[in-house]
């Protein structure tokens, strides 16, 4: 992931008057978002998704940089000094409308310097996105020699801006949207509001020749969008009916979309497809406001085969993995506190849990008692606990292995250095904590009640 990187500021109320200076609405901001901007939101979009992400970007030494760092907080950046104010895009709305949008320091800067880092982040790549915001970053030439001395090897998706620089030879895909696209070939017959299929391919022919890609998508909101390859016919793709109340994002959905779907060995046509598709669906849950602040993490329960795919998540977004295990035979309220207790130590609770196999061995055969299958499910159904993984051997080690918690956690007296997992769970820089036992409470105890009403 590489591009130009901004602050975008969301300043949502209701308007109920208008100000007694001019006739303008005044708006009562009830909510403030502040989130990364340009190639930021396409590096939050895949590290959301759960993919490893690096961006590479400049970043300024400004107050908004402190925002916009902190905005980045889960994604691995490798910046320069960009020698300009962070660009800042402000917008009000009232409701459901906007109202006005407010810029600050978006004007063109000199092109940054690239550092050897970039340099290592990019060689390293398994695939890339170039997001231009025309703030300079894909115009530096080593940064563009590179893009094309890779462009054989990995896919590449260049998102281009009309200000910005154009995209080297041999990219697998650009993606202008089609009033981009009409400016960039020079044509006067195609703009953003029209086009006829044929005026939409031939811009699409004329940029695939001028930018010597591969490929050309040119999307056009609610129409989807064409694809103009070598050697094949100019391919429409429709999108999906969808209501959109806020188009912002969409962009720079398909554009991770597809270098995800590329990477994953896809064709470009199946690749556009599913991108496009994805950029709707985004756009029908509702866009950018569907993303947590990093303030605000949002963690659903997940099936109990979820589970590695959510510690992967949450990871990725900068989030702290919990972990603690056991038999949970008989779900009590001490198991309910302890699990609680637990779920406050990070962002996100999976319990390790005890086959059916492994209780048996352990506690003899007349346990489990409830089944593993109905004792993940009461698990899932609490609402402190996102994820259940069973395993089936006497001990976590393995499943510890595996998952690599942030946090491991065992409701004791004991020390949490004392615990047999320590060693394990701090070789990768995690570390172990316990939280309180209740004593009157257990599964044993729950278990003679019940034999004697039995």
């Amino acid at each position: 992931m590489v591009g130009d990187v901004l602050l975008d500021v969301d300043l949502s109320g209701e308007a109920t008057r208008l100000c007694p200076d001019a006739p303008v609405p005044v708006v009562d901001v009830s909510d403030v978002r502040r989130r990364a901007g340009g190639a930021g939101l396409v590096a939050r979009m895949l590290a959301r998704d759960g993919h490893r992400v690096t961006l590479v970007t400049v970043l300024s030494d400004d107050d908004a940089s402190l925002e916009l760092e902190g905005a980045l907080a889960g994604v691995h950046v490798v910046s320069g000094p960009s020698g300009a104010r962070t660009p800042v895009k402000t917008r009000v709305r009232a409701g459901r409308q906007p109202v006005v949008r407010v810029d600050e320091g978006c004007g063109r800067p000199e092109v940054p310097a690239a550092t050897a880092g970039m340099l290592r982040a990019l060689e390293r790549a398994e695939a890339i996105v170039v997001a231009d915001y025309g703030r300079g970053v894909a115009a530096n030439q080593e940064i563009r020699d590179l893009l094309a001395a890779r462009a054989g090897d990995i896919p590449i998706v260049w998102d281009p801006h009309p200000s910005g620089a154009a995209p080297v030879p041999g990219v697998a895909v650009v993606t202008p949207n089609l009033s981009e696209a009409a400016k960039a070939a020079g044509s006067g017959t195609v703009d953003s509001g029209a086009g006829t299929p044929a005026a939409v391919a031939a811009v699409g022919q004329t940029l695939l020749d001028r930018w010597q890609s591969q490929a050309v998508l040119v999307t056009m909101g609610e129409q989807g969008g064409t694809l103009s390859q070598r050697d094949t016919s100019p391919l429409a793709i429709p999108a999906p009916a969808t209501e959109v109340t806020d188009p912002c994002g969409a962009g720079d959905r398909l554009a991770a979309s597809l270098a995800v779907h590329l990477a994953e060995g896809r064709s470009l046509s199946d690749a556009a497809e599913l991108a496009i598709n994805e950029a709707a669906a985004f756009l029908g849950a509702g866009g950018v406001a569907s993303l947590p602040d990093r303030h605000r993490p949002v963690w659903h329960h997940s099936r109990e085969e979820d589970a590695l795919d959510l510690a992967r998540r949450v990871r990725a977004n900068g989030g702290t993995v919990v972990a603690t295990g056991g038999c949970f035979d008989l779900l009590h309220a001490g198991h309910a506190r302890t699990l609680a207790a637990a779920r406050d130590l990070g962002d996100c609770l999976i319990v390790c849990l005890n086959s059916d196999e492994s209780v048996r061995r352990i506690k003899g055969e007349q346990r489990p008692i409830v089944s593993q299958q109905d004792r993940a499910e009461l698990l899932l159904a609490l609402e402190c606990v996102d994820a259940v993984l069973v395993f089936g051997e006497d001990t976590p080690e393995a499943c510890l292995e595996t998952l690599r918690p942030d946090v491991w956690v065992k409701g004791g007296d004991y020390r949490a250095s004392e615990l047999p997992e320590a060693g394990l769970v701090e070789s990768w820089g995690g570390r172990c904590m316990t939280v309180p036992f209740h004593q009157a409470r257990s599964t044993s105890v729950l278990a003679d009640a019940l034999a004697k009403v039995s």
